[in-house]
């Protein structure tokens, strides 16, 4: 009868059934320590040098954004951009006037080595490349960092207020970047961007497949790149997986056991948990393309392509793909992959609607000048028909760097809100005779043309004889 007819199951033996069934699901395993991972054991500890609230008047303003203001003032309030507009007063702040000359937001440069390659350039400090095996996603640029490197402050008198240093690219995967606040510091967490994003420097083409083809490693050809990069990609993926699954786990209720830590791993899965920004060496548009498949292929954006020289070729797929490019105005010809340049590459890539074009320095001396690099980019594309005014060109150097780094939200423009990163220029920011004069960053001013208080020496410099100019001869 009760096989036949389960309903008729008696009250008290479905209740002691049901009892039992929902203490089984409620168990639980004894759970060790959760294993937890710290994804910033190096964080910053930047803190704004002493700031004063500042109204600079009656300048030409640059704002970053497409905009040119004429006899514009900026206010500045506890490190912040507080308002950009005409006819500002506050009684409560220092007034800079700005008569005749140019402020633009603070310059950042996407691409450089300072600290890595830094001066002097002598083998000991040759710290930027780690050509020993083609992924070295296990390495942190950071950790080469030498913050006494006297090119900081050189580029401080350029304008730069905030730049990425990359490890450089022999490698496949040449591991994490680092953006920096352009400030003097005696470590580099005390340079660090807080929050900013980490990079990692991927690399196309003839590099890692000269370097490790001459050793009879793999790679030796471009097929042997993209092998490789898979590879590592694949293995990242796997682990990803298997870290997910354990955060699963522990969160039902379940002891499991903790994947085995891998440095170079944990780098790729920040990629693939879309913590860590791609930064590719990369030349030529059909690599660029293949890059932009391998990162649908893993399921991780492809970043910002750095160098760019065929950028030109490929500049709506870019733009649709949300991929900035980094560039140089006139570098070319050096090697193959180098070849097919042309002086409007960076207009091309700009004139494309949803672009980020970018000019960047990858050289310890144009870093100095980056303004007038993004100039000869304007002056040679005008000659060939295109339209650029000052206040588009600089967002190659400021607003479009930003997005590349991830900092947009924070520095890049004189927007009301956003770090009070900028430079007084006594000309036509885009001129040969121009000069910074007075560079601020977070509102803290870092560098004065007229003010040795303002011009910081490396502590390497401190006790070093000057050359005279007959000793130079």
């Amino acid at each position: 009868m009760l096989k036949r007819f389960p309903s008729l199951v008696p009250i008290s033996l479905i209740a002691v059934t049901i009892s039992v069934t929902l203490s089984g699901c409620l168990q639980t395993e004894q759970q060790d320590k959760k294993i937890l991972v710290n994804k910033n054991p190096y964080p910053s500890t930047y803190l704004p040098l002493p700031q004063q609230d500042l109204l600079l008047k009656n300048a030409t303003v640059l704002t970053g954004t497409g905009e040119r203001l004429n006899n514009a003032d900026i206010l500045i309030k506890n490190g912040k951009i507080d308002q950009v507009g005409n006819n500002l007063s506050n009684e409560n702040v220092v007034t800079i006037d700005a008569t005749g000359k140019w402020i633009t937001p603070g310059i950042i440069d996407v691409h450089s080595h300072l600290g890595v390659y830094p001066s002097p350039s002598v083998e000991s400090h040759q710290d930027g490349n780690e050509m020993t095996s083609p992924v070295t996603a296990n390495v942190w640029v950071e950790h080469s960092v030498w913050p006494q490197d006297p090119g900081f402050q050189t580029a401080r008198a350029g304008g730069i207020t905030t730049l990425q240093i990359l490890p450089g690219s022999g490698n496949l995967i040449g591991g994490r970047g680092v953006t920096l606040r352009n400030v003097p510091s005696l470590s580099v967490q005390g340079m660090k961007f807080p929050n900013a994003p980490y990079g990692m420097k991927m690399a196309c083409g003839e590099n890692p497949k000269r370097v490790y083809g001459s050793r009879k490693e793999l790679p030796s050809t471009r097929m042997g790149n993209m092998a490789g990069y898979r590879t590592a990609w694949v293995e990242a993926t796997e682990y990803k997986a298997a870290w997910d699954k354990y955060e699963l786990d522990y969160s039902q209720g379940k002891n499991p056991t903790a994947p085995k830590r891998d440095l170079a791993l944990d780098t790729l899965k920040s990629v693939l948990d879309g913590e860590t920004l791609i930064h590719n060496h990369c030349y030529k548009a059909d690599e660029m393309v293949q890059m932009i498949d391998l990162g649908k292929e893993f399921n991780y954006h492809s970043g910002t392509f750095h160098h760019g020289i065929e950028a030109y070729k490929i500049a709506d797929k870019l733009a649709e793909n949300g991929n900035c490019a980094a560039m140089w105005p006139d570098w070319w010809g050096f090697k193959m992959e180098a070849y097919d340049m042309i002086h409007e590459n960076v207009a091309i890539v700009d004139a494309v609607k949803n672009s980020c074009a970018v000019v960047h320095s990858d050289s310890g001396t144009t870093i100095q000048r980056l303004n007038q690099e993004a100039g000869k980019v304007m002056y040679r594309a005008n000659e060939s028909g295109f339209s650029l005014k000052e206040e588009d060109a600089i967002k190659w150097i400021t607003l479009n760097a930003a997005k590349s780094l991830g900092i947009n939200n924070e520095t890049g423009s004189l927007t009301s809100g956003k770090n009070a990163d900028i430079v007084i220029w006594n000309n036509n920011p885009f001129s040969v005779y121009a000069h910074a004069e007075q560079v601020f960053v977070d509102g803290s001013k870092v560098y004065d043309r007229f003010d040795d208080n303002y011009q910081a020496k490396s502590d390497f410099l401190l006790g070093q004889p000057s050359i005279t100019s007959s000793e130079q001869k």
